[in-house]
């Protein structure tokens, strides 16, 4: 699944699953622009293994959250690559699994703005550059979340399926511009927030004690989430857009 000559910007890229994107994306022969929020540490060392595997990477810190912040790291990215053709809009935050009525009601509003303002801030920088390319792809990352649709957790899955819904709707207007947009979403992940979200909503210490209950025998892995990411970008999925891909182990 060759990426060569081809330049991907990827948000949330410093950590967990937007690590495992954008290392992916390297490895088949994209440079990567990776957005991280506040762990310049974190940045730093995707930077480094990202130019290990041969490729172009620069990090930049920027709230996607922001008007302002977006577009000025857009500005700079694109002045050090000179176009995207691949956005993968992976930036996220968990919400604090509250009822609806007992939901602090700042909490919808901040998790809106940095899953679909967001993602909707990118791809309004982004894809009219990427109208001149031979095809381009965004990649937005949702969450097994909006068919569960579990209690508690109204925050994260209305910002999620809004997200969907500005997928879709953005893979209607770019089709005839060879542009493919498409969804992914996992289930579980074995991530930071992963982590933190099994230890605050089941009193999990360790996420490895629920490989055996899990599909195939492990929590799901960054790297499979970026291998879905990965085939979707690729020739292989030339004639794929508007669809919804999950990566969570199959129903139950």
């Amino acid at each position: 699944m060759s990426l060569h000559g081809r330049i991907a910007l990827v948000s949330g890229g410093s950590r967990g699953i937007g690590r495992a994107i954008a290392l992916g994306l390297a490895s088949d022969g994209a440079d990567v622009a990776i957005n991280y929020r506040r762990d310049d540490d974190a940045a730093r060392a995707t930077v480094a293994e990202i130019e290990k595997l041969g490729r172009r990477a620069r990090a930049y810190a920027a709230d996607v959250g922001d008007w302002e912040s977006c577009a000025a790291m857009v500005e700079r990215a694109l002045g050090d690559f000179g176009r995207f053709d691949v956005l993968i809009c992976n930036a996220g935050v968990a919400s604090r699994g509250q009822t609806v009525v007992d939901t602090d009601p700042h909490e919808p509003g901040k998790l809106w703005k940095t899953h679909v303002y967001g993602a909707w801030a990118l791809a309004k920088l982004v894809v009219p550059g990427m109208r001149q390319a031979p095809r381009g792809d965004v990649v937005m990352i949702s969450s097994a979340a909006t068919r569960y649709l579990a209690p508690n957790s109204a925050p994260y899955t209305m910002a999620k399926a809004a997200l969907e819904a500005l997928a879709v709707t953005l893979a209607k207007e770019e089709r005839h511009h060879g542009i493919h947009v498409n969804v992914v979403a996992p289930g579980l992940v074995d991530t930071d927030m992963g982590r933190r979200l099994v230890k605050g909503a089941m009193g999990v210490s360790d996420i490895r004690t629920m490989d055996a209950s899990s599909a195939f025998g492990h929590v799901c892995r960054s790297e499979e989430v970026a291998d879905a990411v990965r085939f979707l970008v690729s020739e292989r999925a030339g004639y794929v857009t508007g669809q919804r891909l999950g990566v969570d182990g199959g129903p139950f």
